[in-house]
């Protein structure tokens, strides 16, 4: 996994990548959580995230937004600068992986909601993962009709979200002609996955392969990984 640092909407954007050995192999960008709260592309979750589609042979992108980490300017949170960043990270990660003809979006929590923007506004994209988006906080409607099948993970036990919130904008995107959304409910897991990321990557990683794709379908061949449930 390599540091790499590429031109963002404010300056220079920190990363961590992960080039697949195979130069046709799908790829990735993850976001992590609101930055005005603490989120870095280290947060545990995200990193979950990353290390599942890095487990199924993705070329991965995980970025720190700008005015976090190493990567310069100053703090937004609002969404409007994460999203120029997610998109100049989005272009990067294509410009390296100029024989993959696969492209995937993924977030966890505010990095979902961003995630779903990205995803509105980059036709290319052909498949999604939300992890607990906050469809408590954020609007989700924008996704009509939604443009990619995906997958949508939500703890049970969640305190900030409310899960039947989370399951009805899954039930709802999935009423989108040609469009599959794969909702998995994790009964042990709050908001912070405590004890239950190996769980999370897990559900990940046995969704993606299984998800019937509107234009193409990735392969099911991926290694296994040895992902602790409580640390990284």
């Amino acid at each position: 996994m390599a540091e790499v640092f590429f031109q963002g909407p404010f300056g220079r954007l920190e990363g961590r990548f992960f080039q697949s050995e195979n130069p046709k192999a799908p790829c990735v960008l993850v976001l992590p959580p609101n930055p005005a709260q603490g989120g870095t592309m280290n947060n545990k979750v995200t990193y979950a995230l990353f290390q599942a589609f890095v487990t199924l042979g993705f070329s991965a992108l995980r970025l720190n937004y700008h005015g976090v980490g190493h990567s310069q300017g100053t703090i937004d949170g609002t969404g409007a600068g994460e999203l120029l960043d997610a998109i100049a990270a989005l272009d990067w990660l294509q410009s390296r992986d100029e024989e993959s003809t696969k492209c995937w979006i993924a977030g966890y929590s505010f990095g979902a909601w961003v995630s779903a923007q990205v995803l509105m506004r980059r036709p290319e994209i052909q498949g999604f993962v939300f992890v607990t988006p906050l469809t408590n906080l954020y609007d989700f409607t924008f996704l009509s009709p939604c443009p990619s099948s995906g997958v949508i993970v939500q703890g049970e036990r969640d305190p900030i979200v409310d899960e039947k919130t989370v399951a009805l904008l899954a039930e709802q995107l999935d009423l989108t002609e040609n469009i599959n959304i794969d909702y998995r409910l994790l009964p042990e897991a709050d908001h912070f996955y405590t004890n239950n990321l190996k769980t999370l990557h897990d559900a990940v990683v046995e969704a993606i392969p299984n998800l019937k794709l509107k234009k193409t379908k990735l392969g099911k061949k991926f290694a296994k990984a040895i992902i602790p449930n409580d640390d990284y």
